[in-house]
């Protein structure tokens, strides 16, 4: 399929199943943290799917490419318009406009018709408290890596909204912010069931992926690690 691409765009194959997708470099990019938390989140049959704070729309569409026969239902939630746009070309581009559709409308403020929906939510969140980090990045950037739109506290409270019961919300953090995680999922009654972090070899973890189940059983299972 013909796709028309804007000033600084380009298609990335991500190297499964045929599946590609639209990046721009004057926009957010993704990092390999995605990659990762479509590793660490796990599929089953008829998946009724949702991606918070979805960007380019890189981890939903890396997990179906993982997972092509599970996902019967698949939902993009992101809040930079651009960025939505984009991702809604790149399912064009993957012809998979009857499986995806993408919102444009921030994860707090989505719809009670999707309440109790979905079985698995996937976010990679901004990591970056309002006010903490780097300073000097585009306004793209800023949104997507600080929490300036949206807080973790949201995030996690619109997961447990939007769960059914016995559904799971994988999310991927800083490791520094593992507290951070499990206080709010047990919060909003997410209880956490699986933790795994990535690691340079020998070197201290960096990135911390939770799991947490909307009506779990107390009990946490820990992972090996990621080297990463």
């Amino acid at each position: 399929m013909e796709i028309n691409l804007s000033d600084g765009e380009r298609i990335e194959e991500l190297f499964l199943n045929g599946v590609k997708i639209i990046q721009n470099e004057n926009l957010y990019r993704f990092t390999s943290d995605a990659v990762l938390l479509t590793r660490f989140a796990r599929a089953k049959k008829n998946e009724i799917l949702a991606d918070f704070c979805s960007g380019s729309g890189i981890v939903g569409l890396h997990f179906y490419a993982l997972h092509p026969e599970t996902i019967k239902e698949a939902h993009l939630f992101e809040i930079q318009p651009a960025l939505a746009e984009m991702s809604e070309r790149s399912i064009e581009l993957n012809n998979l406009s009857d499986l995806f559709t993408v919102h444009n409308v921030p994860v707090q403020n989505i719809g009670r018709e999707f309440n109790d929906r979905f079985t698995l939510i996937l976010c990679n969140p901004p990591y970056e408290k309002d006010g903490n980090g780097e300073k000097s990045l585009s306004e793209s950037d800023r949104i997507a890596r600080h929490e300036v739109l949206v807080t973790l506290d949201e995030i996690v409270k619109a997961a447990t909204e939007k769960l059914r019961f016995g559904g799971r919300f994988c999310i991927s953090h800083r490791a520094d912010r593992l507290a951070d995680v499990i206080c709010a999922m047990r919060k909003y009654s997410l209880e956490p069931k699986r933790v795994k972090f990535a690691c340079p070899k020998n070197k201290d973890a960096y990135l911390v992926f939770a799991e947490g189940v909307k009506g779990g059983r107390p009990g946490v299972k820990v992972e090996r690690p990621f080297e990463n």
